[in-house]
């Protein structure tokens, strides 16, 4: 039980990445907060987590990542409700594709707020609150941010330039945060997942030509499952990673290596 005694927060709880490693911290003994715009999506993934012991572990707040307003909220619950905050999980992002030359100021913006912008508000607001709680906590128990970038943060598609520009972002600023936070032994890091079978690619994934693609161009020859993120991801945010910090975990397949 890694997380026995843990709060941890995720946003984009409802699905994929966020879901799965939702119900893996709870599993390992975390109290969880499941965020996410759609309410529906973040009750089922509550009730699942919630029935597996008498002890609800899973709590529901519906936040648009983007909105200071609605982040403050957050932040004012989690504060009057818990008191504190052990672990962080940024997954909520969204997909933006087009060239240079092509993309809008819209489509870019939407990038960076969804993607980067995001992350830094939630961190800032919330991070207050682990920063507090780490002043007060005698036991120095395990305190960590993690971070979802992606592979398009190290490899730019000609294509998708302003998602692969955001998620580079986040792996800086990943680095950034884990300096400042260091002093107040808090770890910071990011994961930067592969192509993953999560709404965001559930489109493409009908298309058998882009299946085969990806199949040949990762060194394992598949698509990963969320379930696998979600690992990697609480590996991180546990105390077994205590001396990691500052760093990006890369977990494509072998996708850079082929």
């Amino acid at each position: 039980m890694r997380f026995k005694e843990s709060i941890a927060l995720i946003t984009g709880a409802g699905s994929g990445i966020g879901k799965e490693t939702a119900i893996r911290l709870a599993n390992e003994g975390a109290k969880v907060i499941l965020t996410g715009r759609t309410r529906s999506k973040l009750d089922a993934v509550a009730n699942q987590i919630n029935q597996t012991g008498k002890v609800p572990r899973a709590e529901v707040f519906t936040v648009d990542v983007t909105d200071v307003e609605d982040i403050q909220e957050l932040a004012d619950y989690v504060q009057e409700q818990f008191g504190d905050l052990h672990i962080l999980i940024n997954n909520a992002g969204g997909n933006a594709d087009g060239t240079i030359l092509e993309t809008t100021e819209d489509i870019w913006d939407y990038a960076q707020n969804i993607n980067l912008k995001s992350i830094f508000l939630i961190t800032q607001k919330l991070g207050k609150i682990m920063v507090a709680g780490a002043g007060n906590d005698h036991s120095q128990q395990n305190r960590a941010v993690v971070n979802v970038a992606s592979l398009s943060g190290y490899k730019a598609g000609a294509r998708f330039v302003p998602y692969s520009t955001s998620k580079a972002g986040v792996i800086s600023f990943t680095k950034a945060l884990a300096l400042e936070f260091a002093p107040h032994g808090i770890r910071a890091n990011s994961v930067s997942p592969g192509f993953v079978e999560t709404p965001l690619i559930e489109n493409s994934l009908e298309n058998e030509k882009f299946v085969k693609t990806i199949q040949r161009k990762t060194a394992l020859g598949r698509i990963a499952k969320p379930e696998e993120i979600a690992n990697v991801i609480a590996f991180l945010a546990s105390e077994d990673a205590s001396y990691v910090t500052g760093t990006d975990l890369l977990v494509d397949g072998g996708w850079l290596i082929k």
